[in-house]
């Protein structure tokens, strides 16, 4: 049963990958995309409802998550066309995620992902991106998604430069 949390993680890196062998937009595509958004709320919901917590879960949560987002920008940033800001942005964002990742390696000396408020809504906005971009257009969107993902980049690579110890639950930058 402490197990059926890392499952649906599991599940969340096989519709993740899932995603390169589809047409990007499909019904499928939206099947698998949408698999990979339920299965991110529901592993650390269901961790915590039945007490099964770990740093395992954790780190595995984290390394699902990078999984998704590589195969999306992966998939989407050739689809949709995006502006040449729109690619230096995110590489900035990824260098600073980057940045972070070796910061909490030579700090602590494991992966220091942090399950901050703001990575929260990253994942939220980026997961919202296929539906946004048509509604409000592609700049504004990228707008919208990098801006957060900026915001939570700087955030989690300050925390991980002021904290002392690792607390990859810590909700901000303004707690403790």
């Amino acid at each position: 049963m402490k197990r059926i949390p890392n499952c649906i993680t599991l599940i969340r890196i096989l519709a993740s990958v899932s995603l390169l062998f589809v047409k990007p937009f499909s019904t499928l595509f939206f099947f698998f995309y949408v698999i990979c958004g339920i299965s991110d709320i529901l592993d650390g919901y269901i961790a915590r409802r039945m007490n099964a917590c770990s740093k395992f879960g954790q780190v595995f949560d984290s390394i699902s998550d990078l999984i998704f987002i590589c195969i999306v920008l992966f998939i989407f940033i050739p689809v949709i066309n995006l502006p040449l800001w729109g690619l230096y942005w995110i590489a900035a964002i990824a260098a600073m995620r980057l940045i972070s990742i070796v910061t909490g390696l030579i700090k602590y000396q494991r992966l220091a992902f942090l399950h901050t408020y703001a990575n929260k809504a990253t994942g939220i906005f980026l997961f919202c991106f296929p539906f946004l971009f048509p509604v409000f257009g592609k700049e504004i969107t990228v707008v919208i998604v990098c801006g957060m993902a900026s915001i939570s980049a700087v955030e989690e690579l300050l925390i991980n430069l002021i904290s002392k110890t690792l607390s990859r639950d810590r909700s901000s930058i303004f707690s403790k």
